[in-house]
């Protein structure tokens, strides 16, 4: 008789992937005699390494080595050597749908999820048919895959809190087993140093992959103007990597010494994410940065232009007062931002008072 051992699929952008991370955490305790192997791209392995000891990461290269039909069919003759007695595809995209279609042909239990892809038309249309309501959670899209498996899991008895509190993440120090979970800071580089216990720390990460998610520059500027007014001590770190970044952070950091470019410090996301565990208030973009702080219990302070949480891709326990966005009668017009506003200008980003964002930044 096979053990149990179910093969989850998620490949897609590093912020989708982090959102499984509290539902494979929450499998992996629930049930303990159950094998997962979770399938993603390689930049994924941080998230899911030391996560239980019954969750073990397989990477996927699909832009080399697993390229193609032919890749596709060496990474499923690699997948079916390990003898899965369930597979979850949690990304339901075309190469997913066809490692789905060679385990159906095996025989495998295999669900897939659920987009709600006529919902979410509606919620984006501008048509007088557009209905803003709230669409199920990709958390709960991932959890109805695994029900119909057969594994129906309780994240209320088994909630998930960070990654430094898993089993085996030797990040965390031993004094904060049974409190807020956080990473050890001495792990890091003494450009980051030491915190003070008076010093607010602030992460900003004010870029994303689509300009309808982007708060304008001119006006993020206003904002670490405004913090810094009325927190001088603080210390701001501005995450992020890209062209966009590597150009602006530097101006930044001359221009308020009190701030620091985390990606010219830090190389490592493992190192990044010990760094966001021990921050008051994270200000995102709706961007993976979001899940990364997510990932180590920290608040999100987030702003949205085209998108909405209604998408369901809201932050891992975070607050809905704390996403920031206007109501609009075009809002959102894009699940994930990439489309271009029809209003021209992105007024939904535009309007939103960078008082606004202070004040609740300030709140923490």
């Amino acid at each position: 008789m096979k053990h149990e051992h179910i093969l989850i699929i998620r490949f897609s952008a590093l912020g989708d992937v982090a959102m499984t991370v509290p539902v494979v955490w929450a499998l992996a305790r629930q049930y303990p005699h159950l094998r997962i192997t979770m399938l993603s791209r390689p930049m994924a392995r941080p998230f899911f390494e030391g996560l239980a000891p019954n969750v073990n990461f397989m990477s996927a290269d699909l832009k080399g080595e697993y390229h193609g039909i032919r890749g596709l069919n060496a990474l499923f003759r690699r997948l079916a050597a390990k003898q899965f007695t369930a597979v979850a595809d949690l990304h339901n995209v075309l190469r997913s749908e066809y490692l789905r279609l060679r385990f159906n042909l095996g025989r495998y239990r295999v669900e897939h999820i659920d987009k709600h892809r006529r919902r979410r038309r509606k919620l984006v249309t501008l048509h007088s048919d557009k209905c803003k309501e709230q669409l199920p959670t990709s958390f709960q899209n991932y959890l109805d895959v695994l029900a119909k498996l057969g594994y129906p899991v309780d994240t209320e008895k088994y909630h998930f809190r960070s990654i430094f509190e898993t089993t085996g993440n030797l990040s965390l120090l031993p004094s904060q087993i049974g409190s807020k979970p956080q990473g050890n800071l001495s792990l890091l580089p003494p450009q980051i140093g030491s915190r003070p216990q008076e010093q607010p720390w602030i992460g900003i990460a004010p870029f994303a992959a689509h300009q309808g998610k982007i708060y304008p520059t001119p006006l993020m500027e206003k904002v670490i103007e405004g913090v810094l007014s009325h927190r001088p001590q603080a210390r701001i770190f501005l995450f992020g990597r890209g062209q966009q970044e590597d150009e602006l952070f530097p101006q930044w950091v001359a221009r308020w010494p009190q701030c620091c470019h985390v990606g010219s410090v830090l190389n490592d996301m493992q190192h990044e994410l010990i760094l966001m565990s021990h921050l008051d208030v994270m200000l995102s973009m709706d961007s993976a940065n979001m899940h990364l702080a997510s990932l180590v219990g920290t608040p999100v302070v987030s702003v949205w232009g085209a998108t909405h949480p209604y998408a369901g891709f809201m932050g891992w326990n975070q607050h809905p007062d704390n996403a920031i966005g206007l109501d609009m009668d075009c809002r959102p017009c894009s699940v994930f931002g990439q489309k271009p506003c029809a209003k021209g200008g992105y007024p939904c980003l535009y309007g939103i008072k960078p008082e606004t964002i202070i004040n609740r930044i300030l709140s923490f």
